[in-house]
């Protein structure tokens, strides 16, 4: 076969060019290309490992404001507090020095009323007995026939009336 007669020929021509393009291949790729391929990766991976740690720092300092920012609010809540509480008394103190001023005038006003009120009841029944001892004199005039004074009949009326 002259094809396996060739063979010996050309196998050490075909290792040749085979070991000079794998040498080739080798250094333009795995010497050339490849190392700068890593440091790029490399490189990448530095970067996202930095700007994983910068958002966790971004993150605490964003959390300790937050906290910072909560007490804070509830500082001014609890001040807030204490000055509506303190509004409240003052306006509930003022209210009560006017319910108190009120209320003493209405005390005087009620005071005299009532005074008013007696005394026209006492002018009522003072009416009430001059009637009531007009009319009893006259009716014992018309039934008995007897004139009964004034003084008498109120007498009379008075000791009906309040007895």
């Amino acid at each position: 076969m002259p094809q396996i007669a060739q063979l010996s020929e050309t196998f050490a021509s075909q290792v040749f060019w085979m070991l000079i393009f794998f040498g080739f291949i080798f250094f333009v790729i795995g010497r050339g290309m490849v190392p700068k391929v890593m440091a790029t990766v490399e490189a990448r991976d530095k970067q996202i490992a930095g700007d994983l740690a910068a958002a966790e720092a971004a993150r605490k300092a964003a959390d300790s404001q937050e906290e910072a920012w909560r007490q804070a609010a509830n500082t001014q809540r609890a001040e807030a507090q204490a000055l509506i509480a303190k509004a409240k008394a003052e306006a509930a103190k003022a209210t009560e020095t006017r319910l108190a001023g009120v209320n003493v005038v209405l005390d005087k006003r009620l005071a005299e009323a009532e005074d008013r009120i007696a005394g026209a009841r006492a002018g009522a029944l003072g009416e009430i007995e001059a009637v009531a001892s007009e009319a009893a004199s006259d009716i014992v005039a018309r039934i008995a026939g007897v004139t009964v004074d004034a003084a008498a009949a109120q007498a009379a009326v008075k000791e009906a009336l309040h007895g």
